[in-house]
């Protein structure tokens, strides 16, 4: 019997990565991405961000045929595929199923107005008990300033879909979706556990537009004998698995149970949470989707938290006050100054409005400097303190929606490189912290193989996940570690909010 492969794309914002997992033993062999500079995004007024849809697909194309001819699989030995996509992009399509316009992406604002007034018209009640979010500028209302914008190309369209519906549709020739996407989209409603009429009422959405709902591991659709041919693939295999880049994350860390927390710390920093009911935050702090797993009979949502001012700001430090040194002598000289930085105290939030903060810009903030005892070790160390108290105080908000954190899964990169970072947020949170090796497009081909039923669970799948790293709290510094969380929260509460 010829070995049998598990394909995971991840579609991104900046490229197309393509993976290849062998089912039996879990091990990737194989993995590109194109384009290797960062994809092009067109913003053609300020504020703006689209790319093209098929821009996805040649790229998609160009990272298998790479990985199938390195790896020397052949398109008969891949037995399922899975996908991994940016999230709340909009995809537009007419009866041919072509592209109507470029996609609008997720870090597009253009339609902050028209979630907004959606917020205000049907009231935070009505909003946050069915979609348990604010309709914010999430796909919903990016399709709504389609309509108001371009009425002509809004009455041609045949279905609207997320980026990764649309790589599953250039597979397949079928247009479909998954309850995790749709709620992501705010086109969910949790209450009456169906698509939110009410929603697409007000903004005057067909609800002919929203395609077919398929489960998140299923067989949700074939490779057509046209994708086939064009990409070296069997006809007729399998796309079992679907999820945005946030949601898969977790998965890929095998985060799926109530109370565990997948966290990222790149430029900007995630901390993505089950919770095992369905519940919201009241002031819309955090943003609560269905995760992967999420079913009306056991629910389990995902919480993320986004803070934007993260690795930016230890960048910042690195460029402006560390300069003569790299990012690992930088860690051991921040480690030089006690918990608390001697109570220099770092606001991380120069990066933006923050949702934590309710849209709040207070901007990057310095507090305690002493010129006659303070040193640069401080000023690194209260950055990095700062940037773990906002995932703690992310997190004190995910306690309040009934989340008991005991543990974090992360990838070992970024923030998660400094030790001093990692013990920081095991100090306070309380919680033990796991390193792992992971990726989001082997996530995929994994959850292809739940999909297509080759792993009774999920703790076979990710099986052989390579735990790197455990980081225990210290229970003897504890008291310091939360005295300076105090401390910081103090500071917080002062600033307006």
């Amino acid at each position: 019997m010829s070995a049998r492969y598990l394909l995971g794309f991840d579609v991104g914002s900046s490229s197309v990565k393509a993976s290849l997992v062998n089912a039996e033993n879990g091990k990737c062999v194989s993995s590109a991405f194109f384009p290797e500079k960062e994809a092009p995004i067109m913003a053609v007024k300020a504020g703006w961000a689209e790319q093209e849809p098929d821009s996805w697909w040649q790229y998609a194309k160009q990272s298998l045929q790479k990985i199938m001819a390195e790896s020397g699989v052949k398109g008969e030995e891949i037995v399922a595929i899975g996908i991994s996509y940016q999230m709340h992009g909009l995809v537009c399509v007419d009866k041919d199923l072509k592209p109507l316009r470029p996609a609008i992406i997720w870090c597009d604002s253009r339609a902050v107005p028209y979630g907004e007034r959606a917020f205000a018209q049907l009231g935070a009640d009505q909003c946050l008990s069915h979609l348990l979010n604010s309709p914010g500028n999430f796909t919903a209302a990016k399709l709504a300033w389609v309509k108001e914008n371009e009425p002509e190309l809004f009455s041609k369209i045949y279905k609207i879909m997320l980026p990764g519906d649309y790589l599953a549709l250039r597979l397949s020739g079928t247009v479909n979706t998954t309850v995790s996407g749709l709620s992501e989209g705010m086109f969910w409603d949790f209450k009456e556990n169906r698509v939110a009429q009410f929603l697409l009422d007000y903004y005057g959405i067909p609800a002919s537009f929203i395609p077919d709902i398929v489960p998140t591991f299923s067989e949700q659709s074939v490779v057509s004998a046209a994708a086939a041919a064009e990409l070296g693939l069997k006809a007729g295999t399998p796309i079992t698995y679907r999820g945005g880049d946030q949601p898969n994350n977790a998965l890929s860390l095998n985060v799926f149970e109530p109370g565990e927390i997948a966290a990222t710390a790149g430029t900007s920093g995630v901390v993505y949470g089950v919770l095992g009911n369905v519940g919201y935050d009241n002031k819309s702090r955090v943003n609560t989707f269905a995760h992967v797993n999420h079913s009306v009979d056991s629910p389990r949502l995902g919480v993320l938290l986004c803070i934007n001012g993260t690795g930016i700001l230890n960048a910042w430090m690195h460029r402006n006050v560390t300069f003569d040194m790299g990012y690992a002598e930088m860690n051991d000289l921040a480690a030089q100054a006690p918990i608390g930085s001697d109570g220099v105290v770092i606001m991380p939030f120069g990066n933006g409005a923050e949702r934590v903060l309710q849209n709040k810009e207070l901007g990057c903030s310095v507090h305690g400097l002493n010129f006659n005892k303070h040193a640069r070790q401080h000023l690194v160390r209260a950055a990095q303190e700062g940037i773990v108290f906002s995932f703690c105080y992310g997190m004190e908000i995910m306690g309040q929606m009934g989340m008991d954190i005991k543990k974090i899964h992360a990838g070992k990169a970024n923030m998660f490189l400094s030790p001093l970072f990692r013990n920081t947020l095991a100090g306070v949170s309380g919680a033990t912290i796991e390193l792992y090796e992971t990726d989001g497009s082997v996530g995929a081909a994994k959850g292809a193989g739940m999909g297509a039923g080759l792993y009774k669970d999920h703790n076979e799948a990710f099986a052989t996940l390579e735990k790197l790293q455990v980081i225990e709290p210290d229970e003897a510094k504890r008291s310091e570690y939360l005295s300076a969380y105090a401390r910081w929260k103090d500071i917080l509460s002062g600033m307006a909010l």
